[in-house]
């Protein structure tokens, strides 16, 4: 019986296994972010994109997507993400505090929820200006005077905190943000409207990938270097198992033409 088919095919065998671990130990992928509207999902793949991280959607249910990512690519994700203030925050507007529940509120009740409300509109309208990481506004809108006392309401005031990206340079907006917030709330002026701008101390995005593109310059490997060593074992195994199996049918042979 000839020994070579089996051999190769045992090698062949081997081969195939070391491609598919390589290729496993290369193409791990792992969900990054979850239950994202496909519009977040969107601008998330662009940037990580354009910073030269590889990203994807995957459709899930009620027309969520999730973001996933190269496992040997998460942190530098993550930090890319998080310099540039992503996924936006998400706010309770005016429709969503506000949707009809059947329920009958207190006037207390509506009037914390209408500034939730306004604060939260006010917020995602500044959280849009590029540069802006998270933005917060705080509402004080006076209350009716004391009918008995005769005591005037006090005056409407607003606080408002931005943070934002290192060299974005949002400071020089804060007039216009003044006005913004002023604007938009019943009797309150730009002089009420307190404005704290700080800017972020993560590194920018470019920084964010030059510092994971040097560690991965050192140690880029090291997470698959397990799948790329059984590989070459398996693949050592099988030559060495089909030379074992070659030796053994070559010294069969030769016994039987020399029986003595």
């Amino acid at each position: 019986m000839n020994p070579r088919p089996h051999h190769r095919r045992l090698v062949r065998f081997g081969i195939q296994i070391s491609i598919a671990l390589v290729l496993t130990a290369c193409s791990s992928r792992v969900e990054l972010l979850g239950n994202l509207p496909e519009r977040d999902a969107n601008e998330i793949v662009a940037a990580l994109v354009n910073a030269g991280i590889g990203a994807d959607k995957v459709s899930g249910k009620d027309g969520l997507v999730s973001v996933q990512v190269a496992s040997a690519r998460v942190a530098s994700a993550v930090d890319t993400l998080r310099a540039l203030g992503l996924p936006h925050e998400q706010f309770d507007g005016m429709g969503k505090v506000f949707r009809k529940d059947g329920l009958i509120s207190s006037p207390t009740e509506e009037r914390a929820r209408y500034l939730y409300a306004l604060s939260q509109d006010i917020s995602s309208t500044l959280s849009h200006i590029d540069g802006v990481v998270y933005a917060s506004v705080h509402l004080v809108l006076p209350e009716s005077g004391s009918v008995a006392t005769g005591d005037a309401p006090s005056a409407s005031s607003a606080a408002v905190f931005i943070k934002y990206r290192s060299g974005a340079h949002v400071e020089i907006l804060e007039p216009q943000v003044r006005r913004l917030v002023a604007s938009s709330i019943p009797g309150l002026t730009p002089e009420r409207v307190t404005v704290v701008m700080v800017r972020s101390t993560l590194l920018p995005p470019a920084q964010v990938l030059a510092v994971h593109a040097a560690r991965r310059t050192d140690a880029g490997w090291m997470p698959n270097l397990r799948w790329i060593l059984l590989a070459l074992i398996t693949v050592a195994a099988a030559l060495a198992l089909g030379a074992v199996l070659r030796r053994g049918r070559g010294l069969a042979r030769v016994s039987e033409e020399d029986p003595s």
